[in-house]
């Protein structure tokens, strides 16, 4: 979702009235979810850390100046932080059950047993792939498959250019498909 002329109004309504706020709040909460879910891979703490970051968004509305970036950037980078200091407090890795991933294709009850079972290790195998990527590798595979925005957004987002997005996303998938034989 891009800059306009609606956002800005939003944000500058937000300023003062924290209804405004509100509207801002409920347009992104679902994607700053899913951002932090699919990075620490735990919903009770991505529900903490999405609050925390709309709250320090709340706190901070005065000082956002728009700079020609979604405002959704402005959030992505506050969960980015967030994220990496729940790391560091917490100093561990979390996995993803896979009971809980949202959008499997078929529920559980319509496949076969084994089919269930040969479909969860391969997701399992993947995600444990996934988390052994950079960090930044990580966010860029969120954002573009889990929140599925454009190469230009996710380069607002990551501060990097669209050409460097698409040389980051190539490498990713050149790394992934190099574990994955080595497997």
């Amino acid at each position: 979702m891009s800059s306009t002329k609606d956002e800005k109004d939003l944000i500058d309504a937000a300023k003062t009235d924290p209804k405004a706020f509100g509207s801002l709040y409920r347009r992104y909460v679902e994607r700053i979810f899913n951002y932090i879910y699919y990075r620490i891979g735990n919903a009770r703490d991505a529900e903490d850390l999405t609050g925390k970051v709309f709250f320090k968004a709340m706190d901070n509305i005065q000082g956002y100046k728009h700079m020609g970036l979604p405002f959704s950037a402005w959030l992505y980078r506050i969960a980015h932080n967030l994220v990496a200091n729940h790391y560091r407090d917490c100093a561990k890795k979390q996995e993803i059950s896979l009971d809980i991933i949202p959008g499997q294709v078929l529920p559980q009850s319509e496949l076969l047993p084994e089919v269930h079972l040969a479909r969860s290790q391969e997701v399992d195998e993947l995600l444990t792939m996934i988390r052994d990527l950079a960090s930044n590798r990580q966010e860029l595979l969120i954002l573009k498959f889990v929140d599925q925005l454009s190469n230009k957004e996710i380069g607002q987002i990551m501060r990097k250019s669209e050409g460097a997005i698409k040389s980051l996303y190539h490498r990713t998938l050149i790394e992934l498909r190099e574990k994955m034989d080595l497997d």
